[in-house]
């Protein structure tokens, strides 16, 4: 396995409370913290692990966005990563962009890099959407591997234990493959001050969704963006018929 392919996107930070425009058109991002999405975390760890461990020879960190989505690409660098690919996209451009669209991407970069692994964060905490690595891998009509929670190499492949509804599942892929990290998959390292520094002189590459040939036309309209209805406050009752009373007069039962 020589080369592995992650990708990294910039969220709203998790700690930050997520904010609707006046116009309802969106979430505040001006002037807001992002990081790097966590999920995508653990994937770079799993991948630099996987060097460390002389189970891969290069990871290369993949973003897409404005230009600021260059950030974590050396977030990713300063954690291991060799490289990084930007692939630029304009703001406005990208309030659109779909997971269909990024899997193109990825896809288009795993075959280019010549990547015998792409390695992804399950799903965004912005769009929780969980549907980028497996398109990237019905793209590829490469195997898939999600829900990582723990990944072996074998000499015939890989044996991928999963998170799945109620256990976990144990499977096996041959290489090339997608797989998606789970929370459980690992603990993501620290950055240190040194490997930061060391970033900033590793190679970063930017190209453009139309250099790779990927149509970025949206595909929805965004009709309104809006807070969720506020929860009402609980209340006690005296006794079971009283919970019964209640529950029949807000229509419950």
């Amino acid at each position: 396995m020589a080369r592995v392919l992650v990708g990294v996107k910039r969220v709203i930070d998790y700690a930050v409370k997520v904010r609707v425009k006046p116009d309802k058109t969106g979430v505040v991002t001006q002037g807001v913290k992002h990081s790097m999405n966590p999920f995508d975390e653990i994937a770079v760890e799993e991948a630099v692990k996987m060097k460390e461990k002389k189970l891969a020879t290069e990871v290369i960190a993949v973003s897409v966005g404005p230009a600021q989505s260059a950030e974590v690409i050396r977030t990713a660098m300063a954690m291991g990563a060799d490289r990084g690919v930007h692939v630029d996209v304009p703001q406005a451009e990208y309030e659109l962009l779909q997971p269909i669209h990024i899997s193109k991407i990825l896809a288009k970069l795993a075959l280019d890099e010549k990547a015998d692994l792409v390695i992804l964060g399950k799903q965004a905490i912005d769009d929780d959407a969980n549907q980028t690595a497996q398109m990237t891998a019905a793209v590829l009509d490469w195997p898939q591997g999600t829900f990582c929670n723990k990944i072996e190499k074998t000499d015939a492949g890989l044996t991928i234990t999963r998170e799945i509804d109620g256990g976990l599942e144990t499977i096996k892929t041959k290489i090339p493959a997608v797989l998606s990290a789970d929370l459980r998959l690992n603990t993501p390292r620290y950055a240190t001050l040194p490997n930061i520094m060391k970033a900033k002189k590793k190679p970063l590459k930017k190209v453009t969704a139309k250099d790779l040939g990927v149509d970025t036309t949206p595909r929805i309209d965004v009709i309104s963006v809006e807070d969720p209805p506020v929860r009402q406050a609980g209340a006690t009752v005296a006794d079971v018929d009283a919970l019964v009373a209640k529950l029949k007069e807000g229509g419950h039962i």
